[in-house]
């Protein structure tokens, strides 16, 4: 077992891994070191297996991966494989979701606090403070050559379902199906949005008013700003064009025998 020393030490351990011929790697940690790792081993004859310990476990759950660290192992261990895609937002690899507007700015803070205090109660915390504060973009989002223009507090751009703990933001999405699925939740006031963000966790974030769902293998979001994005959590200072796609077929990844 080799042990990550600091951000990117992930990808350096994969691919040495690689080089010295290893059939399965597993990550052990939270979203960040599962991207970082994964990243490394799209389209190769190598199997990847996951033990979450992070604050979210977005991509387990959606996986259906044991939060449980015996289990997990088993998991990897004993199961069967599932090939699944994966999306790329300016040259970086996401598995789960990324996203511009206020998650960027959350995964932004909650990522230079991170000594301090993690977990999901956290996050909920820093998203509600700036809630508040953040100003909405205004976007023009060309998806599949279809544009529109729109005035934004979040895009997420989804290859899995939810972000973790059960926020499902993306309810029709497959991490299988060949094409990303953008949510836009269009702008609106801060009290109106926490009062619409139990409907996360029930699946039922696309009944809420103003909010839009489109299917996309490729996509632009420019702004007249540069633009803070994430992928999979980890936040990315951006210009004022990003773009995103679907990479399909890409990893091999070891799911529960039910999955």
């Amino acid at each position: 077992m080799l042990v990550t020393e600091q951000p990117g030490h992930g990808s350096v351990l994969a691919r040495e891994a690689l080089a010295e011929g290893a059939s399965l790697v597993i990550a052990w940690g939270g979203d960040g070191t599962i991207n970082e790792v994964a990243s490394e081993l799209v389209f190769r004859d190598v199997s990847f297996a996951v033990i979450p310990s992070g604050s979210g476990n977005g991509l387990a759950r959606e996986l259906k991966i044991p939060c449980n660290v015996a289990q997990a192992f088993a998991t990897a261990f004993a199961a069967s494989e599932r090939v699944i895609d994966a999306g790329e937002i300016e040259g970086r690899l996401f598995f789960n979701i990324a996203g511009v507007g206020l998650d960027a700015r959350v995964a932004h803070e909650f990522a230079a606090t991170g000594l301090v205090r993690r977990g999901f109660t956290r996050y909920i915390e820093i998203a509600t403070q700036h809630l508040f504060s953040f100003q909405p973009g205004q976007y023009r989002i060309v998806a599949d050559g279809a544009a529109t223009e729109t005035r934004a507090l979040v895009i997420a751009i989804a290859n899995g379902r939810q972000y973790g703990n059960g926020a499902v933001i993306a309810p029709d999405a497959r991490i299988d199906d060949g094409k990303l699925e953008v949510i836009v939740v269009g702008e609106r006031s801060a009290l109106r949005a926490l009062s619409q963000m139990p409907m996360l966790f029930t699946g039922r974030i696309g009944q809420v008013p103003g909010i839009t769902m489109m299917p996309a293998r490729e996509l632009t979001i420019t702004s007249q700003d540069a633009m803070v994005y994430h992928a999979d959590g980890e936040p990315c200072l951006g210009g004022t064009s990003i773009h995103a796609r679907i990479r399909p077929q890409a990893l091999r990844v070891r799911v529960p025998l039910s999955v």
